[in-house]
């Protein structure tokens, strides 16, 4: 699968994360193709910190592991939807929300 993707000029492809139980998508992150091939190794996610610039198992010091159910590309080959089952306390968000998609805009642009 990973001939048929298109990385960036980085090295990376970005991977939405939906809750495979009931479509909640819970976070956006980045993988290389490392973190791509020890995400299908080990059937948890792995991805890369662009902050950090080192790759990160999902959970690994939370507990809020992700076990894999599978992978999809988009049309374009440039994004990746990466099923899930959270498991630990089930939050993927570092602020301790289900989903790091958890803050809604109102009418006026946030400062």
């Amino acid at each position: 699968m990973s001939d048929e993707l298109r990385f960036d000029a980085s090295g990376l492809i970005p991977a939405i994360v939906q809750d495979e139980a009931d479509g909640t998508v819970l976070m956006l992150a980045w993988m290389n193709r490392e973190a791509l091939r020890r995400t299908q190794e080990t059937g948890q996610t792995w991805f890369w910190s662009r902050s950090r610039k080192s790759l990160w198992h999902k959970g690994e010091e939370s507990g809020n592991i992700q076990e894999v159910v599978g992978i999809s590309c988009d049309c374009d080959g440039d994004t990746l939807l990466v099923r899930v089952r959270q498991g630990g306390a089930g939050v993927s968000c570092h602020t301790g929300q289900r989903s790091c998609f958890h803050r809604e805009l109102g009418g006026e642009a946030d400062d």
